[in-house]
């Protein structure tokens, strides 16, 4: 073997090592973790949960019956009947590994719909490991990681993973990202964090802007594009920047409008050589339900025009009896949450609706009195606006003591399971 070849395979085997002991340093976060870490954690102290809690099966923190669930931006509509029947027809299959390429099918039916060559496509079950993936492999402690805030938290749990100096740029004036200040922040930046539209705001950042951040930002960087929400919103995608062969890795999931966060399925979509970076980090084989589920959503033309509507008139009806009651919703959300600014410390004003059998979301440490809101279905959003509007009107709520924030009482929660 040559000095050459022999060097490359030495290298190559240390990045393997380095990847895997980064992947393996910190548990990877999703929503779930974070909306449970927020209702188990004391208000007063933010301990972690009790020794012995379990995510699946009745926990001790498990919800009551009848709890109004809406903490987690989940889709209370859940997967389609399209989507349910196709996991009736491949489930018997399920002793096989993908027989008959269920995973196959679905990125090509992707890469179809959105003008993208199937190598620009990697699945993984939900949108968590490819956003914790993308940040270890292309921050490090010379490479920080930027992001809005606030924004969602589980990049900046990773960029802790890889060492990386976690830089926040605050949201600007009308809520969207700021790309301007966010591309200036560190000329070392290795990712640039662009939730669109944002978690936890709902708020959008114009297509332009994106691009302009693109074709700006320092050398040797990328833009990870988290479109989780996008279908609910009337922003502009940047998938064609990936057909284009930018420097970005978009992320999709289908928890979000298809309704399919306890099923698992999402993408990471980008140049092949930067779906390779990722690749060290694992990938597993999807399972064949997630797959035809996801592929039976996609097919389905109705699907995110209705649950667009009936989310969004939703929330619009939400918004305007919070404003007919003089609450203050933060900026012009457009997805399936919201934030409220409750003048009062938010982690009190989340254990009184808790004590109402409504769970909302958590907060952010930029802005501790406001709270976050998942939308419901109508239903559920009449049982918040009882709960909220009978917890606003009682006297003033403690505030709280200074408390560890949500990321690390999710991985204390983690560390239980």
């Amino acid at each position: 073997m040559d000095t050459q070849k022999s060097d490359r395979l030495a290298m190559g085997r240390r990045s393997f090592l380095r990847a895997a002991a980064l992947a393996a340093a910190t548990p990877i976060l999703t929503e779930a973790h974070l909306a449970q870490a927020a209702q188990t954690s004391s208000p007063q102290t933010g301990a972690a949960p009790p020794s012995g809690m379990a995510l699946h099966g009745q926990s001790p923190n498990a919800p009551p019956p009848g709890a109004v669930l809406i903490n987690a931006n989940e889709n209370p509509l859940g997967p389609s009947k399209a989507a349910c029947d196709a996991i009736v027809r491949v489930a018997p299959l399920g002793g096989r590994y993908d027989l008959n390429g269920e995973t196959a099918m679905l990125v090509s039916t992707f890469a179809a719909q959105h003008g993208l060559k199937e190598d620009h496509i990697a699945v993984y079950a939900g949108s968590s490991e490819p956003l914790h993936y993308a940040v270890l492999a292309f921050t490090s402690p010379t490479r920080s990681f930027v992001t809005a805030d606030p924004s969602y938290e589980a990049g900046m749990r990773a960029a802790m993973t890889s060492q990386a100096k976690v830089v926040k740029v605050p949201l600007a004036a009308d809520y969207g990202h700021d790309v301007k200040a966010m591309v200036a922040a560190d000329p070392q930046a290795g990712v640039i964090y662009i939730c669109n539209p944002n978690n936890p705001t709902g708020t959008t950042t114009a297509k332009q802007d994106i691009v302009w951040a693109l074709d700006n930002k320092p050398a040797g960087s990328i833009l990870l594009v988290d479109e989780a929400y996008i279908h609910l919103s009337d922003a502009g995608d940047v998938l064609d920047m990936v057909a284009a062969g930018k420097d970005l890795i978009v992320l999709r999931t289908f928890s979000k409008i298809y309704g399919m966060a306890g099923i698992r399925c999402g993408f990471a979509v980008g140049r092949p050589d930067l779906l390779a970076k990722l690749a060290p980090f694992g990938q597993n084989a999807m399972p064949i339900t997630g797959s035809a589920a996801a592929r039976a959503s996609l097919e389905d033309p109705t699907l995110v025009p209705t649950r667009k509507k009936i989310i969004g008139d939703t929330r619009r009806d939400t918004l305007a009896w919070l404003k007919a009651n003089n609450y203050k919703v933060i900026g012009a959300p457009e997805t399936n949450c919201f934030m409220i600014d409750t003048g009062r410390d938010g982690k009190s004003v989340i254990a009184a609706m808790k004590a109402q059998n409504v769970y909302i979301g958590r907060t952010w440490p930029i802005w501790p009195n406001a709270v976050r809101v998942s939308v419901g279905t109508p239903e559920e959003m009449a049982k918040f606006k009882t709960a909220f509007k009978t917890v606003m009107d009682s006297k003033a709520v403690a505030m709280a003591e200074p408390a560890r924030g949500v990321e690390q009482a999710a991985l204390d929660y983690y560390a239980v399971l």
